[in-house]
């Protein structure tokens, strides 16, 4: 069983890592708003980025003192938001270059030229879409489409703009069109689990269908054997790739 050590939808590992210096003047201490509660319980597997999983659902209860409702009104006209994060599990290490997934993991670019999660400062931008919120007990927002890690601290939301943030003609580097998605087959063992799982995850298959469809496997990996292992909730899910399909074996509990 492997089960991959990306720590974000870029993946890149921490082979070669600088300690970034401590900052000694100018310093700013943020405080989470909110913990994201996702369904990525592990970094394998989390699309390499947001929107491409629509069935990826998460939750962010704020935290006191800002679970106030008045600091969400209006928020709820907006169908889009930015969250600003943390790279929590790589904080404190950064690369110069790193090797993105899209260039096959065997060129290298500078790592501001990148989204890698290996950052002199670990912070993210990721837009994910608004989906509800709910005041009624302290303050509670849905997203859909997230690309994070379970428990992943958040710092801030943002509103998109689609007019001065929607920018079709923009230049996106090495980062071509979406990438290909391999086709998705379940063994009738794991549709069965899936199907046992409609009350608690009525989504499971889709949300299954959709992260390995990205195919998240790490770029040297070629076995078609090979079998791999993402966690998504409470689930172990077992597959293996041939490059043009993947095949879930099964879904495993603890």
């Amino acid at each position: 069983m492997f089960y991959g050590q990306m720590s974000h939808p870029h993946g890149q590992t921490a082979a070669t890592v600088a300690k970034s210096p401590p900052v000694t003047d100018n310093l700013h201490t943020f405080s989470p708003i909110g913990h994201l509660r996702t369904p990525f319980a592990d970094k394998f597997g989390i699309p390499r980025q947001p929107s491409l999983a629509p069935h990826a659902i998460a939750t962010l209860q704020l935290l006191p003192p800002y679970d106030r409702p008045e600091a969400v009104r209006g928020l709820e006209d907006f169908s889009h938001v930015w969250l600003t994060f943390v790279f929590h599990q790589t904080a404190g290490q950064w690369s110069p270059t790193v090797r993105p997934p899209r260039l096959g993991g065997n060129q290298r670019v500078g790592v501001f030229a990148t989204r890698s999660p290996f950052r002199p400062n670990p912070l993210g931008l990721s837009l994910v879409e608004l989906v509800g919120v709910d005041t009624t007990d302290k303050v509670t927002l849905t997203f859909r489409g997230v690309d994070l890690v379970d428990g992943t601290p958040i710092l801030d939301i943002k509103p998109y703009i689609p007019y001065a943030e929607s920018r079709p003609d923009a230049r996106s580097g090495f980062v071509g069109g979406a990438p290909e998605r391999l086709e998705v087959i379940f063994s009738p063992a794991a549709q069965t689990q899936c199907a046992k799982c409609q009350t608690s995850h009525p989504h499971l298959a889709e949300l299954i269908t959709e992260v390995l469809a990205q195919d998240p496997r790490p770029a040297y990996a070629d076995d078609p054997q090979r079998v791999y292992g993402i966690r998504l909730y409470e689930f172990d899910v077992k597959w293996r790739c041939d490059g043009r399909s993947a095949f879930v074996e099964s879904l495993d509990t603890p």
